[in-house]
């Protein structure tokens, strides 16, 4: 099978490189700046893509690497921090610009490449560099600018070699993935034979080679995550899956039911429901900071969840999450080293350690290097029900970080009810299918307002929709004034406690998808 190596140097984009690899039919697989290159050596990469960072070349602690890597006779793609790394490599300047780049900077292309092949001479790409290469490497030539960078590409063609200092992952750079396509294919020479029906196909077995008769446990939230994951252990070793389902009392109106339902149907496992929401609320009662509720809500969560395993698999068994890349970018996991790895944006519920007393023969992620929109095709691809794999996604905390401020059951009730309308009303004029994600939010403000005969002082809900790729970043959503004015009119005369809703128009970045 013919691959791509993604050189991970600590950019946030890492996977998003090797996602649209993979979308154009190659497998890619990414390795840390720390990977030996007698390993990549040998593991003959039809090409390797050096990813951006945030540090720079000049600082010593900053990734490196052996500069032999650019003479094994394989065709090489810097972008923004590799690109740097390229020029420093091959002793060109690197200097600290006089002006940086960030967002959309417009790109003009000044010499023949095949890397621009098909491309205008002026388009649109993604910047976010403070230094620049001043000077090209000997063998190289400059073959794309912009105003404030010398050289925004450059190329050495005989040796295979080829740097951009944008981003062409980004879907801001609006050619960005003609360009890697020509670097795959017209460089590369890549013939495109990878497909999903491949990774289940090496998953499932490789699932069955490292289960063997063994048990394995999933926590199962009922979300598409999960539930993809559920579908690939269960194709993998049928019964031999014990789906353990922790009803916390923080999930959407009427949810725990449902996931019971169609789990119990649908596949061919164990199903384990646990009703333990009195006790959620009383360990998180009085709990106000947003990172404190969720380690709250995962320790308790973990600790219902393994003590129903104590019960049942005394340690003799595999446990298995369903987390996803973005899980483990947004945790800080990403490059190995401190320079290089990525910074803490919020600690995910599926992301704690696994208590030192229980013991498990292993720990199973099969959708660990997959972005929300591949497993909802992994998802499809297993004949998972279509309601199922194009749920909207769920904070493992559930409601507990969409209800900002300390935790009740009457904030759970209303904002469940609130919720719901929104979800019925997008269901009603298909604008759901339109949307990446939508929820209301309980913001914990209180507003005046009257309501018949009678002045109100009740809270504020607010409603938050996004459109994305990738949930790497993400747009608020332009959705009809007469949408939200029917769901505004449905919230303030069906839901007890609430007189008025607001619209959060916050994209990602400078906010994140989730309120906390």
């Amino acid at each position: 099978m013919e691959k791509i190596l993604v050189l991970d140097f600590g950019g946030q984009y890492n996977q998003l490189i090797a996602r649209r690899v993979r979308d154009h039919h190659i497998y890619a697989e990414i390795l840390p700046y720390t990977t030996p290159i007698e390993a990549i050596r040998a593991a003959n990469y039809k090409g390797i893509i050096f990813t951006g960072g945030p540090n720079s070349v000049f600082d010593m602690e900053s990734p490196h690497y052996d500069p032999a890597i650019l003479d094994i006779g394989v065709p090489i793609l810097g972008i923004c921090y590799g690109c740097q790394l390229i020029a420093w490599m091959r002793r060109g300047e690197v200097k600290t610009a006089p002006v940086s780049e960030y967002g959309k900077i417009d790109l003009t292309v000044c010499g023949d490449s095949p890397l621009f092949d098909g491309v205008p001479k002026d388009s649109v790409v993604w910047m976010s560099h403070t230094d620049y290469i001043a000077t090209p490497p000997v063998g190289f030539s400059v073959v794309a600018t912009t105003e404030n960078c010398p050289c925004a590409a450059m190329q050495n063609p005989a040796e295979g070699i080829y740097a951009v200092q944008f981003h062409p992952e980004v879907t801001h750079s609006a050619y960005g993935d003609k360009m890697l396509e020509n670097f795959l294919y017209k460089v590369c020479h890549c013939k495109g034979d990878w497909i999903m029906d491949s990774f289940i196909e090496d998953t499932v077995a490789a699932l069955r080679r490292q289960i063997g008769d063994k048990q394995v446990i999933l926590g199962l939230s009922g979300g598409v995550d999960s539930s993809v994951a559920a579908g690939l252990l269960s194709r993998a070793v049928g019964k031999q899956l014990v789906c353990v389902f922790v009803d916390q009392g923080l999930m959407r109106k009427d949810e725990g039911d449902f996931v019971e339902q169609t789990f119990t149907k649908l596949f061919d496992m164990q199903f384990v429901r646990v009703n333990c929401g009195d006790v959620f609320l009383k360990k998180l009662k009085g709990v106000c900071d947003p990172e404190q509720k969720r380690k709250i809500i995962s320790e308790e969560f973990y600790k219902v969840f393994w003590d129903e395993i104590k019960r049942r698999a005394a340690g003799d068994a595999f446990f298995a999450q369903g987390s996803i890349y973005p899980d483990r970018i947004e945790s800080g996991k990403g490059a190995s080293g401190a320079k290089a790895g990525s910074a803490v944006i919020k600690t995910h519920h599926n992301m704690g350690s696994i208590p030192s007393d229980i013991a498990f023969l292993g720990v199973i992620e099969p959708l660990r290097d997959l972005f929300k929109d591949e497993v909802r095709t992994v998802g499809e691809k297993l004949g998972l029900p279509h309601e199922l794999v194009w749920r909207q996604p769920f904070p493992g905390p559930g409601l507990g970080v969409r209800i900002v401020g300390e935790i009740t059951a009457e904030k759970i009730r209303i904002l469940q009810n609130a919720d719901f309308v929104l979800r019925d009303e997008m269901a009603k004029n298909g604008y759901e299918k339109q949307l990446s994600q939508f929820f209301a939010v309980f913001t914990g403000a209180k507003a005046v307002g009257v309501m018949g005969d009678h002045r109100t002082y009740e809270n504020v809900i607010a409603l938050r929709a996004v459109t994305t790729d990738d949930f790497m970043t993400a747009d608020w959503a332009r959705i009809p004034y007469d949408i939200l004015a029917a769901v505004s009119n449905r919230i303030t005369n069906e839901v007890d406690g609430v007189n008025r809703v607001v619209y959060d128009i916050t994209s990602k970045p400078p906010g994140t998808v989730e309120w906390e």
